[in-house]
């Protein structure tokens, strides 16, 4: 079975030709026009007809005539124009079509042919189930508001299946119940609204955002409708939809794809293609095994680390942090919130045994975070007291966290705080708690397959960075051909041959690009001297000598600061007077507060 996507966009397009919000203008700038969403199987049915789909249909390397069934969802125009049907009159076409939909579809469509034309009707209700020239197609029930609307399950001979489910917000029971055991070669889900925080902000529940998007993921593969082999790709796609769309929706294994991307699908060889693919995040749906998600105060850290396994079934939370006793109203209202925003279907657990949990876990977990998590083992140990041996007892518990983060079996992600980039703390117990912290995210990251910093809820995945942020020695200015002399070079004679150069060292290595033609400089005429005149002496006056020695400037003026706090021009020695941290650094103890 061959799917080709017509359009992936909602009804008016992604980017919106009337917006100038920056989604719409990413998307414009990056040449990414998605067209209302429509889809075409075999070139033989098609999966809902908007006014833009016929012309998709030809600037993606195909045409309709060979259609012989439309079905159509509802009756919103970017899924039903029916002048199609006039099109096809003009083409000359006298095969038979069979016009597939609700009621309100069909007393539509039908006002666009004449008595004579091969057109054939099907009204059709949710427990449908009809034959489409070999294909088996199932209608199913959509959540749409008060518009009459379906989503087709359709099954080619060969056995490959397919569910066509947009303009749906959360699918109905019995729809899901129809679906059981399914086991759908490629789902075509709608994620209309996104965040729901682009233009207009939509509050109805007529589409999927992507929260309840992972909500019917979660409940199609309890169903088993989804399995290890499917395939799922978001559609009907809008600006609502945030920056980061793509890796969010890929750690649940769903794909974003462009307008035209055509799906092959074989059952057949669906469990060597799995084989093949098993370590792939669109084969498993899952993100990688260790994740750790790093971010300062308020960034979304702990928001992009729910988003990574919001589409799983069953997932372990585990709270790190200091369970409320009813004395701090704060920390016990910023925890029931932090609870309430949870899943439901989610367990969760207060614990500082990180290791215990990740050894028996059998789920996926959320470990949120290992900042709380720090905080009270070193109390356990002693290091806020100063008792002897806590750095040894502390140690023991990150190697016994390591051992067992390596040897989890399951999807894990943990949050951390980053720290370091700001002053350094104050305090002792501040120091002591920054380096610890440090230390443990330097090693937990090197562990991990996957590392994230979220800056202002933006994920960044640090394994795209460059590989080498550092000049090597073999290019460092002072041993690049360029800056190395000529003689020592020939005198030396030729290079022996190089040893294979680390992937580390090669980014910087690559040769610059030819300049093209158009963009060479102009060849310049030949430089022709010209005459000077004789050189004139000029009187020069008398020497004055310096003084013996310079007296280094007023320590206050070092800065540019004059003692009243006002602004002068530093004096500038002869010399480079050496930098003198003048900061009076107090040790407090562990648990007294800063007196600013």
């Amino acid at each position: 079975m061959r799917v080709r996507l017509l359009g992936t966009g909602s009804a008016d397009g992604w980017p919106n030709a009337f917006c100038d919000c920056a989604s719409c203008l990413a998307a414009h700038r990056a040449g990414q026009w998605r067209g209302p969403t429509s889809a075409l199987v075999d070139d033989r049915i098609l999966l809902d007809c908007g006014p833009e789909t016929p012309r998709a249909a030809l600037r993606h390397g195909t045409g309709l005539q060979r259609v012989t069934h439309v079905l159509i969802t509802h009756n919103h125009p970017d899924h039903s124009a029916p002048m199609a049907l006039l099109a096809r009159s003009w083409a000359g076409r006298t095969e038979p079509l069979t016009v597939v939909g609700t009621e309100s579809v069909i007393a539509s469509w039908c006002l666009w042919v004449g008595p004579d034309e091969p057109i054939r009707w099907r009204v059709v209700l949710p427990g449908d189930v009809l034959d489409a020239d070999g294909y088996t197609v199932r209608v199913l029930a959509a959540a749409h508001g008060d518009e009459q609307a379906v989503v087709y399950d359709v099954a080619a001979p060969t056995g490959e299946r397919v569910l066509y489910a947009t303009d749906t917000g959360p699918l109905p029971a019995a729809t899901i119940s129809a679906t059981t055991d399914a086991q759908y070669d490629l789902v075509l889900l709608e994620a209309t609204f996104g965040d729901r925080r682009g233009p207009g902000r939509p509050a109805g529940q007529d589409h999927l955002d992507l929260s309840t998007f992972a909500d019917q993921m979660v409940r199609l593969r309890g169903a088993r409708a989804l399995t290890r082999g499917s395939r799922v790709a978001a559609v009907h796609l809008s600006h609502q939809s945030p920056p980061d769309l793509r890796p969010r929706l890929a750690a649940w294994g769903v794909q974003v794809v462009e307008d035209g991307h055509e799906f092959v699908l074989d059952r057949a060889a669906r469990g060597r293609r799995l084989a093949e693919t098993r370590p792939t995040i669109a084969a498993s749906g899952r993100p990688s095994r260790r994740t750790l998600v790093l971010g300062g105060v308020r960034s979304g850290k702990s928001a992009v680390a729910e988003q990574l396994l919001a589409a799983e079934p069953q997932v372990t939370y585990v709270a790190t942090g200091t369970p409320p006793d009813g004395e701090d109203a704060e920390w016990t209202e910023r925890v029931a919130r932090h609870r309430a925003d949870r899943p439901e279907h989610w367990t969760t657990v207060e614990t500082t045994d990180l290791a215990a949990v990740l050894r028996s876990a059998t789920s996926p977990l959320v470990v949120d975070c290992l900042g709380t998590w720090l905080t009270r083992v070193l109390g356990d140990v002693g290091a806020w007291d100063e008792q002897p041996g806590w750095r040894t007892r502390l140690d023991d518990r990150v190697d016994e966290l390591l051992e067992a983060w390596h040897a989890v079996g399951v999807p894990v992600v943990a949050v951390s705080n980053e720290v370091g980039a700001g002053v350094v703390p104050a305090t002792w117990s501040g120091r002591v708690f920054r380096d610890e912290l440090g230390r443990l995210n330097t090693r937990l990251s090197s562990a991990s397959e996957s590392v994230l910093l979220v800056i202002a809820g933006r994920a960044v995945d640090l394994a795209t960075l460059p590989l080498a942020l550092s000049t090597s020695p073999a290019t460092s200015p002072a041993t690049s051909p360029a800056t190395s002399p000529a003689p020592a070079q020939e005198a030396a004679g030729p290079a022996p041959a190089a040893a294979a150069t680390p992937p580390a060292q090669r980014v910087a290595t690559h040769r610059a690009p030819a300049v093209p033609p158009h963009l060479q400089p102009l060849q310049q005429p030949p430089h022709q001297p010209t005459q000077q005149p004789p050189h004139q002496p000029t009187q020069q006056p008398p020497h004055q000598p310096k003084p013996a020695h310079r007296v280094a400037p007023p320590l206050h003026a070092v800065n540019g600061m004059r003692s009243d706090d006002t602004q002068v021009q530093p004096a500038i020695p002869d010399r480079d007077w050496p930098l003198v941290d003048l900061t009076v650094h107090e040790r407090r103890g562990p648990f007294e507060q800063d007196s600013a």
